[in-house]
């Protein structure tokens, strides 16, 4: 499986309009790939708090259309990263309350929507993101042929329950569209190698570069085996990071180094 994470920039003199289109020209390019990922909240920035109700849009909007044609036209499965959603009732979230989300988005090879899901841990401690957003509920995998995508978002990544959730329904691939700042780029490397190695799955963290707000981000999008080897890392800068994957690798890891069967806490009827 071949995977080219698109570790985009966002600057606050490029409008949202603007970076949808060149978002959308960087995804047809990687035809040929079998999965294309974008990182977290890049119409907005993860930062621009102040930016989230004036461009949030409905589930089907103007990102979903040019996200869902960019998919088509390249052939690939897209995890298009994440928007700011506005729930409506035509999405059957509920009322039209105009709750807002950090909603990711996943397109097969022929455009259609194949999942949703709206990030469960909220990044703000009280601030930001954590009051002006909705949770999320529900841990998302996406089946894909050969393999299963398991989905988080950015500050999900401290999470590890919601990792071991989505491999316990099948999940091979940890898919995590982020826009992480630099300051705490190494815990980026770190928690990333160590969700790997702790579920045996590969791991595709894909960041933003430039600054939201005044916050300088990461970059360093990162590709990690089963093993917790970084078999790709993108560097400061706008880049797109292509690597080869055997899915294989995650049951012949499993199988070698068998630790999740050892598992006792954490399990709906613990081993005797």
């Amino acid at each position: 499986m071949r995977a080219s994470l698109i570790q985009i920039a966002v600057d606050e003199g490029e409008s949202p309009v603007s970076r949808r289109q060149r978002a959308a020209a960087l995804v047809r390019a990687q035809a040929g790939a079998d999965l294309v990922v974008l990182p977290e909240l890049w119409t907005t920035g993860a930062f621009a708090y102040e930016d989230f109700g004036r461009e949030a849009e409905p589930l089907q909007g103007p990102t979903y259309e040019t996200m869902a044609a960019a998919a088509a036209d390249a052939g690939v499965w897209l995890h298009a990263g994440s928007i700011p959603e506005r729930a409506t009732s035509a999405d059957g979230s509920g009322p039209d309350d105009g709750t807002l989300y950090n909603t990711s988005l996943v397109f097969s090879p022929s455009g259609e929507l194949a999942a949703a899901y709206r990030k469960i841990h909220r990044f703000g401690f009280d601030q930001g993101e954590a009051v002006l957003m909705g949770a999320g509920r529900e841990p998302v995998t996406v089946p894909l042929p050969g393999t299963t995508l398991g989905l988080g978002t950015c500050y999900d990544l401290r999470f590890p329950e919601l990792f071991r959730a989505l491999v316990d329904a099948g999940a091979e691939v940890l898919v995590l569209p982020a826009g992480w700042p630099e300051r705490r780029r190494a815990h980026w490397t770190l928690l990333a190698r160590a969700r790997a190695v702790e579920n045996q799955a590969f791991v595709l963290a894909c960041g933003t570069t430039g600054t939201h707000a005044g916050v300088p981000q990461a970059g360093h999008s990162i590709v990690v085996d089963p093993w917790g080897e970084v078999l790709a890392e993108a560097g400061a800068g706008e880049e797109v990071l292509t690597v080869d994957l055997d899915p294989a690798k995650v049951a012949e890891t499993r199988e070698q180094f068998p630790a999740l069967k050892d598992r006792v806490l954490g399990l709906a009827t613990p081993r005797r």
